[in-house]
């Protein structure tokens, strides 16, 4: 996403609203973004045929950090306690120190995906906010329906991480 306040040189700053989506869980799954910069909207989605929630939810958000063309400040407002609080309560660092065992020295659910938000984290300055699902939110209802309509499409390609 490129703006004018790239091309001057600043750090832009972007909302970002992030949602996904499974029909079944596990199941046929899809995530959507809407990305906001000034004037500029943009949005995004895709499917994958089985997955789970936590999963497109993950996807949402990392498939936003990497549209974005140069480092930027993000505020980022997701309806999953999961993403949020992985972040925020600081579990996906213990996560990586742990050797990728929860404290109950449990395997990290969806590792490959934390392994490629982890670097997006670095290059962006973002804030994690956490919005409720399904009530009223404009932009979170976008992405809401963004994902549903990803998940039903027919030819979804498969998550090469989900081991189901």
């Amino acid at each position: 996403m490129s703006t004018e306040t790239e091309a001057a040189g600043t750090c832009p700053a972007v909302a970002i609203y992030t949602d996904g989506c499974c029909f079944g869980n596990p199941g046929p799954g899809g995530f959507g973004v809407v990305l906001l910069c000034g004037e500029t909207r943009k949005e995004l989605s895709g499917g994958r045929r089985l997955t789970t929630n936590n999963r497109m939810e993950l996807l949402a958000v990392i498939e936003a950090l990497l549209a974005l063309t140069k480092p930027c400040r993000a505020d980022l407002f997701t309806d999953s306690q999961y993403v949020r609080n992985a972040i925020e309560k600081r579990w996906l660092l213990n996560w990586r120190k742990n050797g990728w065992k929860t404290a109950e020295k449990k395997p990290v659910k969806n590792k490959d995906l934390w392994e490629r938000l982890t670097p997006l984290l670095s290059t962006h300055q973002v804030r994690f906010h956490w919005v409720r699902g399904h009530a009223g939110d404009k932009e979170n209802e976008r992405c809401d329906v963004l994902a549903k309509t990803a998940a039903g499409k027919s030819g979804l390609s498969p998550d090469e991480g989900y081991p189901g």
